[in-house]
């Protein structure tokens, strides 16, 4: 496989060809030999019959071939049919979970939005009043400092 495009170089990887399974060749050597014995009743039958008998043999063999056919295609479309019922009702399922659960996700994001903003203005709160505290204890100091330096005057 080549490409069209100037400087573009499509690989393609190499076919690897896998022996089948042992169960599927007993499989199918069980099938043709089943098939060789079913089908020589019809062979001699067909020897000896005429050619309208050797058409009708043959119709009808077929007719119940498809009909086999038809009805093991039908069972593989009931189980696939099924399957896609059961993966809907649990996808769906699965939804609602998700849904809930995004709803209840909501819901706690918005409860610590408003505990972040509460914790942040009782913050903003402690911050002032510590500095208002560190100013009252600053001027405070200097009060004492003054009043015990003025007590050192008088005593000398």
């Amino acid at each position: 496989f080549g490409s069209s495009l100037p400087g573009h170089v499509c690989h393609s990887r190499p076919r690897v060809e896998h022996p089948p399974p042992p169960a599927f060749a007993a499989a199918m050597k069980l099938l043709a030999a089943a098939a060789v014995g079913a089908f020589a009743p019809v062979v001699r039958a067909l020897a000896t019959a005429s050619p309208v008998q050797k058409v009708i043999t043959l119709l009808t063999d077929l007719e119940a071939k498809v009909i086999k056919e038809g009805e093991a295609a039908h069972q593989t479309f009931a189980e696939f049919t099924e399957w896609c019922e059961d993966r809907h009702r649990n996808l769906g399922f699965e939804i609602k979970t998700g849904e809930g659960k995004v709803a209840d996700l909501k819901a706690t994001i918005e409860k610590a939005t408003s505990e972040i903003s509460s914790l942040q203005t009782e913050i903003e709160d402690t911050s002032a009043s510590i500095s208002s505290n560190e100013a009252d204890l600053k001027a405070a100091t200097q009060i004492r400092e003054q009043e015990t330096a003025d007590f050192a005057a008088e005593e000398k």
